[in-house]
C-alpha cells in the first residue's frame, strides 16, 4: 500500500527506527476531516508496536476518527539545511517515521492508566508520587466538558521511515 518511492531515503534500521519513536515528543495525527483533511499535533508514547495519544473525550478530533478511524500518524525531526555550492541541490537533513493504521478509542480503564502512566513517565518523569488507577481513570470527568479522557491506539499496520542523515559540517 504505502511505499516511498525516494529508496535512497528509506531506514530500515528498525532499532533507530524504535529509539526515534520512543525519543520524540510530538507526532501530527493526520484524519479524514468532513470538507478538507484534519492534521493536529499531539503528544504520544509508542507501545507494544502502536502509537497512543490522548485529549478531551470531546471534540473534533473525537467526532472524527468515530466516524473514520483510518489515520496516518507522522513524526519527524529536522536537523538543518544540507549546504551545496549548486544551489537546488541545497536539501534538508532529516529523520521521519509515517505510521498507518486504524485509531481506536481505549474503553478498558486499566489499559488506560497504563497508558496514562507512560505518557506522565515520558513528559513528567517523577512529577507524580502515586501511579495511576483504572479506578481513577473511569472516574475522572473534565471540568471543561464533563467527559473524561479520549484515550485511543492506532495499531502500526504499515510503518515506512525516511532519513537524510548528513555529515554535520555539511548542514548549515
Amino acid at each position: 500500500m504505502e511505499t516511498v518511492r525516494y529508496t535512497q531515503r528509506i531506514c530500515s534500521d528498525q532499532q533507530q527506527i524504535e529509539a526515534f519513536l520512543l525519543s520524540s515528543r510530538i507526532g501530527i495525527l493526520a484524519l479524514t476531516g468532513e470538507s478538507f483533511p484534519y492534521a493536529v499535533p499531539v503528544n504520544y508514547i509508542w507501545h507494544k508496536n502502536a502509537i497512543y495519544f490522548h485529549g478531551m473525550g470531546s471534540g473534533k478530533k473525537n467526532v472524527l476518527l468515530a466516524q473514520n478511524p483510518p489515520v496516518c500518524f507522522t513524526i519527524y525531526a529536522e536537523h538543518g539545511t544540507v549546504i551545496d555550492p549548486v544551489p537546488c541541490h541545497a536539501d534538508t537533513a532529516y529523520m521521519s517515521v509515517m505510521i498507518f493504521g486504524k485509531a481506536e478509542k481505549l474503553i478498558d480503564f486499566a489499559e488506560s492508566a497504563v497508558v496514562m502512566q507512560k505518557m506522565i513517565d515520558k513528559y513528567m518523569p517523577n512529577y507524580y508520587s502515586q501511579p495511576l488507577t483504572g479506578n481513577l481513570m473511569e472516574k475522572y470527568k473534565s471540568s471543561l466538558d464533563g467527559n473524561g479522557v479520549g484515550i485511543y491506539r492506532i495499531q502500526a499496520d504499515i510503518v515506512t521511515a525516511k532519513e537524510n542523515a548528513v555529515n554535520s559540517q555539511t548542514i548549515f
